[in-house]
């Protein structure tokens, strides 16, 4: 097994079950986060904790971080207390969060000026992939940085692709989750107007399933609608969010501006923007 000591800041549900992967595979990891009893589970793993950003990318040889947003993202990187606040030259930063390519670009460059190495991987896959270890990683930044970190992400997921430069990773997961909005509102509009017709929701996803329009978000969600509960495996809030970065980012397909419409009246309802983004079909039965 490598002797990498690894680092890993954001334990979210995300975050938590990727690095906890790391250590069933015989990883040496570092965990920082904020809310230290987010830490709890890998530690009892076998995780160590560190008492800071600065710790944390001191002592390790690579880095990774799992984050909310880029203004999240941001203030980890930050140089007054953040990763980039020591002298750690040729130390390799990755970060997986879901963020706008300027972003990535922005933290491939501050990278550089401490004389660091950074990637991009944002992955597609939500918490069950994770705990699986059965994600796709996409990547952004120099060959290699990639072929330094491809065993972990071979841990971490089924498929790492390289796609280029800095903010390639991050137009992958833009592009790959706004087909998944789509896929989401159609399914839920598909269910409701079977329904108004006398066409049950276990028979429309049926007819689904079974035939030529099936896919694995439909089967995966399906559970889902026909119990009308919706248990967050990628909260509603974050397509909403990364909709948004793809609007920014030069998105304005016919389908973008409804689609985004149709997840932010939803987000805000009371409560649906902290379940599952399959949660939009309660929005819609009501317009």
């Amino acid at each position: 097994m490598s002797n990498l000591k690894i680092g890993w800041a954001g334990l979210g549900n995300m975050g938590t079950a990727m690095a906890a992967n790391l250590i069933k595979a015989g990883y040496d990891v570092r965990v920082f986060n904020r809310s230290k009893d987010k830490e709890k589970d890998l530690i009892e793993a076998g995780a160590q904790s560190v008492k800071d950003l600065t710790e944390l990318v001191h002592s390790c040889d690579i880095v990774f971080t799992m984050l909310s947003d880029d203004n999240a993202v941001k203030e980890v990187y930050n140089e007054t207390n953040g990763l980039l606040s020591g002298e750690n030259p040729g130390k390799l930063l990755i970060d997986m969060s879901t963020v706008a390519p300027e972003t990535s670009k922005y933290l491939s460059a501050l990278c550089e000026k401490h004389k660091m190495n950074f990637i991009e991987a944002p992955v597609s896959g939500s918490v069950k992939p994770a705990q699986d270890g059965t994600l796709i990683i996409l990547v952004g930044g120099t060959t290699e940085s990639y072929e330094k970190a491809k065993s972990l992400f071979d841990v971490l997921g089924k498929l790492s692709l390289y796609l280029g430069g800095a903010g390639a990773g991050s137009s992958a997961k833009l592009a790959i989750n706004y087909l998944l909005g789509i896929n989401i509102q159609a399914l839920a509009e598909t269910v409701l107007f079977a329904e108004q017709n006398g066409i049950s929701k276990e028979n429309m996803l049926a007819i689904i399933n079974e035939g030529a329009c099936g896919n694995g978000i439909i089967r995966l969600k399906t559970p889902s609608v026909i119990n009308d509960s919706y248990p967050v495996a990628f909260a509603l809030k974050y397509i909403v969010k990364d909709l948004k970065l793809a609007k920014e980012a030069g998105l304005s397909s016919p389908l973008s501006a409804p689609l985004l419409n149709t997840f932010s009246a939803a987000m805000n309802e009371s409560g649906l923007g902290d379940q599952d983004l399959m949660a939009v079909i309660k929005h819609l039965e009501k317009v």
